[in-house]
Parts: structure tokens; C-alpha cells; sequence
């Protein structure tokens, strides 16, 4: 498992390559890559600030992480969060999910995803040309995290 968070951006190939290196009982890799948009609300954006609460994010992610291995069987998993000034186009987060079938790498990549989005403490502001603003929670994100709550 490997949980970063860093301002520098990352390289999908390089971190694919390091999940699946001597490791032959892999069949299928999952990932996910978040980007910064140049448009939200109806308004453009010329830039995105994340910030992070450091040693509670990492804890909120490990615990994604651990929730995900009791659901499914992987073989590993890495998470990467940027964090201050993004650009548009900018990689902002990866999550990448190794198991031994594809059904499970998907299944928990977006469980992962849908999570990390809800539950991790980090908070966006937007450069605008309005001014900045701060991004506040969409519903669509609660009730994608919601449809993995089980009875």
C-alpha cells in the first residue's frame, strides 16, 4: 500500500510499473486519474489551491484503503493527492488498485475514489475571474459514496 500526498505531479506509468514489478499473481490493474478542470459552476477557473489537514489526511486514506481490503481482495494499492496551486489540466489524485481480477480492481478504484471525495479532509479553492471561492461538497458525491453503504 502506498499513500502520498504531494505537490509534485506524479506519472501513471511509473507507479503502475512499480505496483506490478515481480509480482506475476497480478491480473488486473484499476486506476483512476482526477484532473483540474478549467470550468466548474458555470464559471471559468484559472486555477485550483488544495489544502490538506497533514498526518489526518493519510490516516482518512489508509482507512479508505483498509475498508476496500475487507471488501475485496487486492493485492495492492496506491493513492497520490496533490496538493497546492493546480493548473487546468493538472493531475490532481490516483488511485491505483491491483488485484487478481478486474471485477475487484474496479470495484474498489471507484469505491476508493467515491470515498476519497467525500471523507478526506482536503478543501479547494478556486481562482476565478470572479475572485476565488471555496468548492463546497456536490450531493452527486454523497450519493455515489452512499451506494456502497450496505444494510
Amino acid at each position: 500500500m502506498k499513500i502520498v500526498i504531494q505537490c509534485e505531479a506524479f506519472d501513471l506509468g511509473a507507479e503502475v510499473d512499480a505496483m506490478r514489478r515481480g509480482r506475476t499473481g497480478i491480473g488486473a490493474i484499476a486506476s483512476f486519474i482526477g484532473l483540474a478542470r478549467d470550468c466548474n459552476e458555470g464559471s471559468g477557473v484559472h486555477a485550483m489551491t488544495l489544502e490538506h489537514y497533514p498526518g489526518m489526511t493519510e490516516k482518512a486514506l489508509a482507512a479508505l484503503v483498509d475498508e476496500a481490503n475487507s471488501r475485496w481482495t487486492l493485492l495492492d494499492v496506491t493513492v497520490i493527492h496533490r496538493i497546492g496551486r493546480l493548473l487546468p489540466g493538472d493531475p490532481i489524485v490516483l488511485v491505483a488498485v491491483a488485484s487478481q481480477h478486474r471485477g475487484e480492481a474496479f470495484a474498489a478504484c471507484e469505491f476508493i475514489m467515491d470515498y476519497l471525495k467525500t471523507q478526506a479532509p482536503f478543501w479547494k479553492k478556486e481562482a476565478t475571474p470572479e475572485g476565488e471561492r471555496w468548492v463546497d461538497a456536490r450531493a452527486s458525491d454523497d450519493a455515489a459514496a452512499a451506494r456502497w453503504n450496505t444494510p
